[in-house]
């Protein structure tokens, strides 16, 4: 692994002639992903990390002259009738102007979510020969380990690694998931299992319809933690943390340690979303905007390279894609009328996440295959 990263680092630093296939092979085949370059002592940004100053900048510089806040929703009181009411038309609001809100009060204690973030960094910062034994580019592998999904398909790599553990349905026996981090990610998915359960009735209601609604139509049914480790980058203005995307799932729950990067694109300006003690972001994902017929909208996110860190995430994808199914996801009737046209074509889960990891980041969004 030594030399492999040593060629990587000489070829970043000398100008010899660059040859992208290659150094992308080099860097895979090393298995230890962004954290063993930082590992190896690099000081510069490998040029198959190097994106282009448009997709950089993105209005960063405008940032510190918005006013826009992402909506932070008390669920406190969710079971008092009163207090639910305006719990449901706050989500509402912010499902369908911002696809993205903070929800606080939700009943996941701070020592189970501080122990989730510690777990993933004590996974990842342990020698690679323990981690390379989950390194993979199988996306139906049930619990794998790789850096950059699309590595081979991206303009250019992003600079974070990634554990992918399937928690439901039909999980891996338990002792496939990685020790440093399998009790407490057993733990925390049953924690996070009710909070979906609770937000797709509050969507629901949000929509009009009746509460067990989303999570009749199979919504909640399975889920996938995406625990993403983002080594502090020696030269952040050069690259990003996370290309800007759609989630291509019904919703997302993220958990993330205190420093920053995650931003929403709002009114064409792009807004921190500031770590929050206790909360956790929820947003809007591609699935949900098609069943919900646009009332609500997934909307573009990035994550910002950073001197510091690392940067430490944990996002529950609510999806099924690893199961077999011909279930078909098309706008919901009920929110159909002469007026409100149905706005896409049905899909199954597994075809719409197919195209999305075949497309790979940055693609358009691919709702609009679906778009009639």
């Amino acid at each position: 692994m030594t030399s492999s990263l040593q060629q990587i680092m000489a070829s970043t630093g000398n100008g010899l002639d660059y040859d992208k296939e290659q150094e992308l092979k080099t860097f895979d085949d090393t298995k230890a992903g962004v954290k063993g370059l930082v590992d190896s002592g690099i000081q510069s940004v490998p040029k198959f990390f190097v994106a282009s100053s448009e997709e950089t900048c993105n209005e960063k510089s405008d940032l510190r002259h918005t006013h826009f806040n992402v909506p932070i929703i008390d669920l406190r009181d969710i079971d008092k009738v009163g207090a639910r009411c305006e719990i449901v038309k706050e989500i509402g609001i912010a499902s369908s102007t911002w696809g993205f809100f903070q929800v606080v009060n939700h009943d996941i204690p701070q020592d189970i979510a501080d122990e989730v973030i510690e777990s993933i960094q004590r996974f990842n910062e342990q020698p690679n020969h323990v981690k390379e034994k989950f390194y993979s580019r199988d996306k139906m592998k049930k619990v794998r380990f790789n850096s950059n999904f699309d590595l081979y398909k991206a303009r250019f790599a992003n600079w974070r690694d990634t554990l992918s553990c399937l928690m439901a349905p039909n999980p891996p026996p338990p002792e496939e998931y990685p020790e440093a981090c399998r009790e407490i990610l057993l733990k925390f998915s049953k924690y996070v299992t009710k909070l979906g359960q609770d937000l797709f009735k509050l969507l629901s209601e949000a929509l009009g319809l009746n509460s067990n609604h989303l999570t009749n139509m199979g919504c909640a049914d399975g889920h996938v933690f995406y625990c993403h480790y983002y080594p502090a980058c020696p030269e952040p203005n050069l690259t990003l943390g996370h290309t800007k995307h759609r989630d291509p799932d019904f919703l997302t729950i993220l958990l993330q340690n205190q420093i920053g990067g995650l931003q929403v694109l709002h009114d064409n300006h792009w807004v921190n979303i500031p770590p929050v003690e206790g909360a956790l972001v929820v947003n809007v994902g591609e699935l949900l905007q098609v069943i919900s017929n646009d009332k609500f909208k997934a909307a573009e996110h990035q994550v910002l390279a950073n001197c510091a860190g690392p940067r430490l995430s944990v996002a529950c994808f609510f999806t099924t894609h690893f199961e077999p199914s011909e279930k078909l996801f098309s706008p919901i009737e009920e929110l159909l009328s002469d007026d409100s046209p149905p706005l896409y074509r049905g899909t199954t889960v597994k075809a719409y996440i197919d195209f999305f990891a075949s497309a790979g980041l940055p693609a358009y969004s691919s709702l609009t295959r679906l778009r009639l």
